[in-house]
C-alpha cells in the first residue's frame, strides 16, 4: 500500500532530524514532526463582538469560552485534548509556566491569577472526544482584518508569530452584513493570504443572521447572503455558511433548563398577536409588568435565545413539535443552521468542520510541507547546510517526494489560484474548485450522484484536456506547476474509473479498436529520461499496457473513434512537446514516433462523429 502525504514527510522529517548537528534546526524539524502526529489546529478567529466565542462553545459543546468583555478574550486560548479535564495551563511569555482550573460548569475563571499582558497563550485540556483529531484556538476578537506582513497576521490571530502557533485551518466569523464592499474582501483575502489559509484550509461563518429585526424568519436573506459571499471569496474560502451562534451554544453547550423551559411553555399559552408586539421591543418584553414570567427569567430568556430564538421555540411547543428539553434543543440547534446540511459536504458549521476532520491528514501534510521548505532556507553551516540543502532538493517540485505527495496537488492549485499565481477562466475555476471542496469523483466532476464510472473517466478526460492545454503554454511557470497538478489529479480519476472495470449492469459503448503498434524499447528509453515530466510517462505506460486504441488513449473502454481522435490529438501535442527538449537522439526519435502514431489516429477517426 503506498504511503500517504503525512507518512512521506514524517519519514524525511526523521532522516533530517539525524543528520542535523544545530540543537534549534533539530528542534524546528521536531515541531514539524510532531505536528505531523498531533490533532488538526482548527484557528476560529473574527471581528469584536461577530458572536466568536459563542461558536466555540457550540463547537466545543460546552460553555468554556467566555462571552463577556473580559480578560480571557484578549488571550488566544487552545482547547485540546487531554483527560484531565479542566485542567488550565497558562503559558507566559517569558517561557514561564502557571496553572489553574476551570470553574464548576467548565467555566474559564475571571481571574487567572496572571496579569494578562504576560500571558502568551492558555491551554485548557478537555476530555472531550471530538479533540482527538481537532484543537481548536479561540483567538482575540479584531477591529480590521487588515494584516501588514504574514508574522504579524498571525501574531495577530494566534498569539504569535511562532512557527507553533502556526493553525492549519481556520473558521473566520464575519459580521452579518447586506453584502461584501470591495474593502472588506480585499482585507478578508490579505488576512487568509498573510496567514498561510487559503480556499482550502478556510471556511467563513456569516454569524448573527437573526439580528435583522424587520425579518421573521431570516433564513431565506441570510442563505442568499451566504451564496452571494461564496462567489465572493470563492478562491479564498472552502465555503461561507450562515448560523445562529447563540442558539447553537444554548443548544449544544448549555441547554435552557426547567425553569426555562416552563417560562416559554407560559409564554406559548399568550395570545399570538400580544406576544407578537412584546417581542417587537425585547427592552418591553423584559419589564412589561403583565407577562406571567419573572422579569429576571425574561432576561434569561433574551440573553440566551434572543428574539428569534424565543420565538422559534415558542413556536415548536404549540405546535407540539417539542414535548420534552431534548426535543426543544434538537429544534433549536435545526434552527441555528449549525447542522442544518446533515452530512453534505457543504452549507453549515458542522459540514466544515467535518470537511476539515476528513482531509486532516492532507492540511497538516500541507501545513508540514511549506513549514520544511521554510527550515531548508535557514542560514547554516558545514554539514547542516549540506543536510538542508538535501532538504530542499528532497522538496523540489520535480523530485520524487513531490510526485508522491499527490493528495496535495489538487490543495497546491487551489492555493495558486488565491494567491494570483494561476490565472484560470471561470470554467477552469469552477472545475479547481470543485476538485477541492468534494472527495467524491462524481461531485468533484460535477456530476450528478451515482453516475457511472464510464461517465466519470469520460468527464475528467474531458477536463484534462483543458488543464494539459494550460500546463503545455505555462511550463517552467509556477501556473504550469500547478495546472500540471490538476492535470495529474484528473489523470488518476481516469485510471480509478478504467481499473475498476465496467460495472455490471454498463453497456458495451462498441466494439473494441486495434491499438496503436509502438516499439516498447524505444518508449522505454524515452522514459527513462529525466527531461520528460512524471505524467508524460504515465501516458507512455499507459500506452504500453492497453489492450485496445481507448484505453492506450485513456479512454473508457469502447469509446467510438470519433471522440477518441481528440484524445489522440492531446495526446500527440504532449508528444510533440518532448520531441522539442534537449534529449538525445534516440529519444528525439522516439518521441516524434509516438507523436506520428497519435496523429495518424486522429487522422483516421476524426471525421467518425462524436
Amino acid at each position: 500500500m503506498r504511503a500517504g502525504p503525512a507518512e512521506l514527510l514524517r519519514r524525511l522529517c526523521d532522516t533530517t532530524s539525524a543528520r542535523l548537528a544545530g540543537t534549534e534546526l533539530r528542534e524546528r524539524v521536531g515541531q514539524v514532526r510532531a505536528g505531523l502526529d498531533a490533532p488538526l489546529r482548527v484557528a476560529v478567529a473574527g471581528a469584536v463582538s461577530s458572536g466568536k466565542s459563542t461558536l466555540v462553545n457550540a463547537l466545543l459543546g460546552l460553555p468554556v469560552a467566555p462571552v463577556d468583555a473580559g480578560e480571557c478574550t484578549f488571550v488566544v486560548t487552545q482547547y485540546e485534548y487531554g483527560e484531565d479535564d479542566g485542567r488550565v495551563t497558562v503559558e507566559l511569555l517569558d517561557g514561564g509556566v502557571a496553572h489553574s482550573r476551570l470553574l464548576p460548569g467548565h467555566r474559564l475563571p475571571a481571574d487567572l491569577g496572571v496579569d494578562v499582558a504576560r500571558i502568551r497563550r492558555l491551554r485548557v485540556t478537555l476530555d472531550l472526544p471530538s479533540l482527538r483529531t481537532v484543537t481548536i484556538i479561540d483567538t482575540p476578537g479584531m477591529n480590521t482584518v487588515t494584516a501588514a506582513n504574514e508574522r504579524a497576521a498571525r501574531s495577530m490571530l494566534f498569539g504569535s508569530g511562532e512557527e507553533d502557533d502556526r493553525a492549519q485551518a481556520m473558521i473566520y466569523v464575519l459580521r452579518y452584513v447586506q453584502k461584501f464592499d470591495d474593502n472588506a474582501l480585499a482585507e478578508f483575502r490579505g488576512l487568509t493570504d498573510a496567514c498561510g489559509m487559503s480556499c482550502v484550509n478556510t471556511l467563513a461563518v456569516l454569524g448573527q443572521v437573526d439580528r435583522r429585526g424587520d425579518e421573521d424568519d431570516p433564513w431565506p436573506t441570510a442563505r442568499r447572503l451566504a451564496a452571494k459571499g461564496y462567489r465572493d471569496l470563492r478562491t479564498s474560502v472552502f465555503d461561507v455558511v450562515p448560523v445562529i451562534g447563540l442558539l447553537a451554544e444554548t443548544a449544544r453547550a448549555c441547554p435552557l433548563d426547567a425553569e426555562e423551559v416552563k417560562a416559554l411553555s407560559r409564554l406559548a399559552e399568550l395570545d399570538e398577536d400580544d406576544l407578537e408586539d412584546y417581542l417587537l421591543d425585547l427592552n418591553d418584553f423584559r419589564t412589561a409588568p403583565d407577562l406571567p414570567v419573572p422579569a429576571g427569567i425574561r432576561q434569561r430568556l433574551v440573553e440566551r435565545l434572543h428574539r428569534y430564538g424565543i420565538a422559534t421555540a415558542i413556536g415548536a411547543l404549540r405546535r407540539g413539535e417539542a414535548p420534552d428539553p431534548a426535543r426543544l434543543a434538537a429544534h433549536l440547534l435545526e434552527r441555528s443552521g449549525y447542522a442544518s446540511a446533515g452530512q453534505a459536504a457543504t452549507g453549515s458549521v458542522a459540514a466544515g468542520l467535518a470537511h476539515f476532520a476528513r482531509r486532516a491528514d492532507q492540511l497538516k501534510a500541507l501545513d508540514a510541507l511549506t513549514r520544511l521548505r521554510r527550515i531548508a532556507r535557514s542560514p547554516a553551516m558545514g554539514s547542516d547546510r549540506s543536510t538542508l540543502d538535501a532538504l530542499a532538493a528532497q522538496l523540489d517540485e520535480n523530485r520524487p517526494i513531490a510526485t508522491a505527495l499527490g493528495g496535495l496537488r489538487i490543495f497546491a492549485a487551489a492555493e495558486a489560484l488565491g494567491r494570483g499565481t494561476l490565472v484560470l477562466n471561470e470554467e477552469m475555476t469552477a472545475e479547481l474548485l470543485l476538485l477541492a471542496r468534494h472527495d467524491d469523483p462524481a461531485e468533484q466532476l460535477g456530476l450528478p450522484a451515482g453516475a457511472s464510472r464510464e461517465e466519470i473517466a469520460a468527464a475528467a478526460t474531458a477536463a484534462s484536456m483543458r488543464w494539459r492545454t494550460l500546463a503545455m503554454m505555462s511550463e517552467g511557470r509556477t501556473g504550469g506547476h500547478r495546472a500540471r497538478d490538476v492535470l495529474t489529479v484528473l489523470e488518476d480519476l481516469v485510471s480509478t474509473a478504467l481499473d475498476e472495470g465496467p460495472g455490471p449492469d454498463t453497456p458495451e459503448r462498441g466494439g473494441p479498436l486495434p491499438p496503436i503498434p509502438v516499439d516498447p524499447a524505444s518508449v522505454e528509453t524515452l522514459r527513462s529520461s529525466p527531461m520528460v515530466p512524471a505524467d508524460d510517462r504515465r501516458a507512455m505506460e499507459t500506452l504500453l499496457a492497453g489492450a485496445e486504441l481507448a484505453t492506450q488513449l485513456g479512454a473508457p473502454p469502447g469509446t467510438p473513434g470519433g471522440e477518441l481522435a481528440g484524445y489522440a490529438a492531446a495526446l500527440g501535442a504532449r508528444f510533440r512537446v518532448l520531441a522539442h527538449r534537449p534529449l538525445s537522439l534516440r529519444q528525439r526519435r522516439a518521441a516524434e514516433a509516438l507523436c506520428d502514431a497519435c496523429e495518424d489516429v486522429w487522422e483516421r477517426h476524426h471525421r467518425d462523429g462524436p
